[in-house]
């Protein structure tokens, strides 16, 4: 151990002399930092995290490769590792010697690198410091023994030369460490799985940016750990003492053995995907990171408060300030202007009652519909839409999982999923004019979106707890069918209330679909969380919306849906030439539908719908009397049936609400702070006040004057992220 110690400390002190090692170790990651903190504007938001991890890559690229391997050459060459030959020590402590300073020496240049990011940039201290200073010196370990083998297998540094630059530049250019990975074409992100240095950046991003510790990155550990011990076998095996030693040439393909974890861990990514995940999440949260400013702009609360002319600051992903009147330079800030003069700024709209797996209309060629890929494509619309949440009300729960796991984890960009998974009824959907009029979508799973009937309260409990198990956001149940083409049954009172009474249990909200005013009153006397629909059929009796007003019990009219059934069963297809809808609907599904709106197909399906007893006069004065008994509003649309396509499903419900005599505030507000309070939701989402996440809507013109504006979208911003709404549709 003395030998060690002094071998060490002789090798500390020559790699303090040596102009090679230092440069690499200090000036090479300091040029980096300020170069890239320029060309990131690392002084907007949380770019300076990417910066740091960008740095500390390139530096230990340069620690390993030049400053291990190029060293040792030259010590070969100079006839330095000759006088240790006539001493009892062996390979193995000159190598682990040279480890052990290299990380001595590149420790200090991180930590000066998290100060000066810190104090010229105001980036936090990591909070899993810890993590990422072990991580780190693992990875200096083993990109080390990379260059200890690179050093064992050339024959001078010439050819050390040769060999480092191409590995180097590969590692460079295809780890993320100078460009971004989710920049790439994605067959080229699948390469970049076998580059070593893209588990570091994937690694030190995770721990920098989300807090992630040693175990959430165990896989790169386990391929970090395992190079340093394949590489300094290979390294001691190939060691050579003077330069006269030559070896084969054959020698050189050890430098592959000792890539064999990456090839392995690379080859396991490729199929799983799950660092490129990583990688697009990382991606999306470096961008929900910027620091904006809307100024200038007249900001509606959500709340029932209304600021006429002010500001909103967003950082981090949250609303940092909200300003009612001046507020300070956007330079001052660190932070990016955008003009909302003449502009309204909104909490995101939220619609409350959507089908995710109903596509609102037809195809030519059913072929041509994807389930999935038409699932993905309905969350993007919602955003690009200025919704940016939505509740999904009786949709296919593996479905809605994947799905809602990866759009709200960042993976893809869209609208926030909230679920309540399959409904509650007494029949199992089994359909009748839809499966002989649209076997397509008796096909694609429109039944699933029932659950199996409960035989006791017991087995609906137990349903209810297995949804739960799997983490819905809420529950719902059927009163009565509701949907033209199904028969139903009326749901026994008990086992509805079982599902509801389980429901609270597990501390979620339960919702009951009704038809007439029977069911509304059976609804509210169960405890109902929400009202949806209400009744279109005869007037809903004061006493049921006292008590509802009394219980806090929300309502939810979805006027939308009975103006696409009337609609379509005249065969009218005015909504579909609405400006938002031609923009986030398919061509297939607009002339599908054009043409099914007049199909002889479909004519028995049109007859009946406009032999349904549904009145829009009616629903209006429900929703007039709630309003005025001071009933909680939301907004939903039942998005998934006939002509209420997925995208500007709230615009269209509120432009109905204030159609059917409500003050355009009531809707607004019902499709903010009031859906986000019956999502449970309100501590983040739903108004615009500091501390809430910041997921927002800017339009032109004043829709507390006319809601149509609604529809004028500026911008769309979701948890902070400035959302490319012209690019939203071509996400891979």
């Amino acid at each position: 151990m003395k030998a060690f110690l002094a071998l060490l400390k002789i090798d500390l002190k020559l790699a303090a002399r040596n102009r090679t090692v230092l440069f690499f170790n200090f000036f090479f990651p300091l040029m980096f930092f300020f170069v890239f903190a320029q060309m990131f504007d690392a002084n907007q938001g949380s770019a300076i995290l990417q910066v740091v991890a960008m740095v500390v890559v390139l530096g230990i690229l340069g620690n390993g490769l030049f400053g291990a391997g190029m060293r040792a050459v030259q010590e070969r060459e100079e006839n330095v590792l000759r006088r240790y030959k006539v001493t009892p020590i062996t390979p193995v402590p000159l190598l682990a010697a040279s480890m052990i300073t290299g990380v001595v020496l590149f420790v200090p240049s991180v930590v000066l690198i998290l100060f000066l990011a810190h104090q010229f940039y105001g980036m936090p201290i990591p909070g899993q410091l810890v993590s990422l200073l072990v991580f780190v010196c693992l990875g200096a370990v083993a990109f080390r023994s990379l260059g200890l083998i690179v050093a064992a297998v050339v024959n001078s540094s010439q050819e050390s030369n040769i060999l480092i630059q191409p590995i180097y530049m590969a590692m460079l250019f295809l780890s993320g460490a100078t460009i971004p990975i989710t920049f790439m074409p994605h067959w080229l992100q699948n390469v970049t799985q076998f580059i070593p240095a893209t588990y570091l950046m994937t690694g030190i991003g995770g721990i920098m940016q989300r807090g992630e510790t040693l175990m959430a990155n165990w896989l790169s550990v386990v391929a970090l750990l395992l190079t340093t011990v394949v590489g300094t076998f290979i390294a001691t095996k190939l060691f050579r003492w003077e330069k006269e030693e030559k070896l084969r040439a054959s020698a050189k393909l050890w430098v592959l053995v000792v890539l064999l974890p990456f090839m392995i861990l690379g080859a396991y990514q490729a199929w799983s995907q799950h660092d490129l995940v990583k990688a697009r999440i990382l991606a999306r949260d470096m961008r929900r990171g910027q620091t904006w400013l809307i100024q200038n702009a007249r900001i509606f609360v959500g709340n029932g408060k209304v600021i006429e002319s002010g500001a909103v600051l967003i950082k981090s992903g949250k609303i940092a300030e909200v300003y009612d009147g001046t507020f300070p330079d956007a330079k001052t800030l660190n932070a990016e202007a955008i003009d909302g003069a003449g502009k309204t700024v909104l909490p995101g709209l939220i619609d409350m009652h959507v089908h995710i797996g109903g596509p609102g209309g037809f195809y030519d060629d059913w072929s041509k519909f994807d389930p999935a890929k038409a699932n993905e494509r309905a969350l993007a619309a919602y955003l690009y839409c200025g919704v940016t949440a939505v509740r999904s009300v009786g949709d296919k729960v593996d479905d809605m999982i994947k799905l809602r796991d990866r759009f709200n984890s960042g993976e893809r960009l869209g609208t926030e999923l909230f679920l309540c998974g399959p409904l509650f009824t007494a029949e199992g959907g089994h359909g009748t004019e839809y499966a002989k009029n649209m076997p397509e979508m008796a096909r694609v799973g429109f039944d699933a979106q029932f659950l199996r009937l409960p035989k006791s309260p017991e087995e609906a409990r137990k349903q209810v707890d297995e949804l739960a198990a799997r983490g819905v956001n809420a529950i719902k149940g059927v009163l009565e069918g509701g949907v033209p083409g199904y028969t139903f049954q009326r749901m026994d009172l008990a086992l509805l209330g079982a599902v509801v009474e389980e429901a609270h249990a597990k501390n979620l909200p339960a919702s009951i679909h009704t038809g007439d005013a029977r069911d509304v009153a059976e609804a509210v006397s169960l405890g109902a969380d929400s009202i949806e629909h209400g009744s279109f059929r005869d007037e809903i009796p004061e006493a049921t919306i006292a008590e509802m007003k009394a219980k806090g019990i929300a309502f939810d009219p979805t006027l939308s849906v009975v103006e696409g059934l009337a609609d379509f069963s005249k065969g009218k297809t005015d909504l579909l030439k609405r400006s938002l809808v031609q923009q986030v609907t398919t061509k297939e599904l607009l002339t599908g539908t054009e043409h099914a709106a007049s199909s002889a197909e479909t004519k028995s399906m049109r007859d009946g719908l406009s032999h349904y007893p549904l009145s829009m006069e009616i629903g209006g004065r429900n929703l007039r009397k709630a309003w005025q008994a001071g009933v909680m509003l939301v907004t939903g649309s039942d998005a998934g049936n006939f002509l209420v396509f997925h995208g500007p499903t709230v615009q269209r419900e509120i432009e109905l609400w204030v159609a059917a005599g409500i003050p355009p505030a009531v809707p607004l507000q019902a499709a903010t702070g009031n859906a986000a309070r019956l999502l449970r939701a309100a501590n983040r989402i739903g108004t615009i006040e500091k501390g809430k996440e910041a997921s927002l809507l800017v339009v032109d013109g004043n829709p507390l004057q006319d809601v149509r504006a609604l529809s004028s979208i500026s911008n769309v911003f979701l948890k902070g992220e400035r959302v490319r709404r012209t690019e939203i549709f071509e996400q891979k």
